[in-house]
């Protein structure tokens, strides 16, 4: 490893297995947790990533033997750059505020700073932010995957955070998804309790593990059928990370476009017919379809139940129309 300049640093990875048509930014952002795939895409346009010393694009697929540099800036934790990012608000007090997040966001910075966290718009836009995390999770109470759309709650006062995160501890909050997911259901709703933990093998993955996994509950009702898919609303009593996604995928049932857990990193209209891909062709969705479509939760200061939705955004919106379309569900009874 060459010797780091100031506020930089440099990280090697290489590649020894097989992946089927895995992007290189999309490698990265599976590798580099705290920076979101549009700053990784700008680190590649600017010569700060190399494959085998050479300079290449964000679409290159990886290839085994393949060996990537990465260089990427680095800053002291405690500093947090204020960024003007717009933010969509669904309700907002002086106490706390609920945000419908987009795709392609990091919730926080985790000892590298990386362009556009939902913690760095927030300490713009904000005054005051709970600090009970500190600064890197400041208002930050829970998360959302990056590639997880959808509402999200933040917390200005630490009073305020620390009752809240109660209700999480406490199984109080309750919150809905909603997720296009491969194959169909054979119950109309079930129960799913399988514990959760670090893979094995691939330690930015997790899996279903009955030896050090923690329990982990997921509620699931399937609400729209398709020919090969499901749109299905999810209810997570426990809040495991990728706790959504490994359900799906122990069921059988991965979320589409997961590029983690499925078999696919993007959706396009050539997949749901059935045909080859064409050159170029620009997917439905090229995101894991999981949207955070609910939250309720108990305001401690007006003292009330308060509920709050995000509507379903545009890729997941694009893709449920396009499944009504091209594969409606045909009941075996017809």
């Amino acid at each position: 490893m060459t010797q780091e300049a100031p506020h930089i640093k440099e990280v090697t990875y290489e590649i020894k297995k097989v992946f089927d048509d895995m992007r290189l930014d999309r490698y990265l952002a599976s590798r580099l947790h705290d920076y979101s795939r549009t700053f990784i895409q700008k680190l590649v346009k600017e010569g700060s990533v190399l494959i085998n010393g050479h300079t290449t694009k964000s679409s290159y697929d990886i290839q085994r033997g393949d060996v990537i540099t990465v260089r990427a800036p680095l800053i002291e934790e405690s500093k947090i750059l204020p960024e003007d990012i717009p933010l969509t608000i669904i309700y907002e007090d002086e106490y706390l505020m609920v945000i419908n997040k987009p795709y392609d966001m990091v919730v926080h910075p985790a000892g590298r700073h990386p362009s556009g966290t939902v913690v760095n718009a927030l300490t713009f836009y904000c005054q005051s932010l709970s600090q009970i995390n500190g600064p890197l999770k400041a208002g930050i109470v829970h998360r959302l995957d990056r590639d997880t759309t959808g509402v999200m709650l933040t917390i200005k006062s630490d009073a305020v955070h620390a009752h809240i995160a109660m209700q999480f501890e406490k199984r109080y909050i309750h919150k809905e998804y909603l997720a296009v997911v491969e194959g169909e259901f054979p119950l109309d709703s079930d129960e799913i309790n399988l514990p959760i933990g670090r893979h094995r093998k691939e330690p930015q993955k997790m899996s279903v593990r009955h030896d050090i996994g923690k329990e982990a509950v997921t509620i699931y009702e399937v609400l729209e059928r398709f020919r090969g898919y499901t749109l299905v609303k999810l209810k997570p009593k426990t809040g495991r990370t990728h706790q959504i996604r490994v359900h799906m995928k122990a069921l059988g049932h991965p979320v589409v476009a997961d590029f983690m857990y499925s078999s696919q990193e993007t959706c396009c209209l050539s997949d749901l017919l059935q045909k080859e891909r064409e050159l170029e062709e620009i997917p439905i969705i090229d995101r894991q379809a999981l949207h955070a479509h609910r939250i309720e939760f108990f305001h401690p200061i007006m003292k009330k139940s308060l509920k709050f939705q995000a509507d379903l955004p545009a890729d997941m919106s694009a893709l449920i129309q396009a499944l009504r379309e091209i594969r409606p569900y045909r009941s075996s009874n017809n």
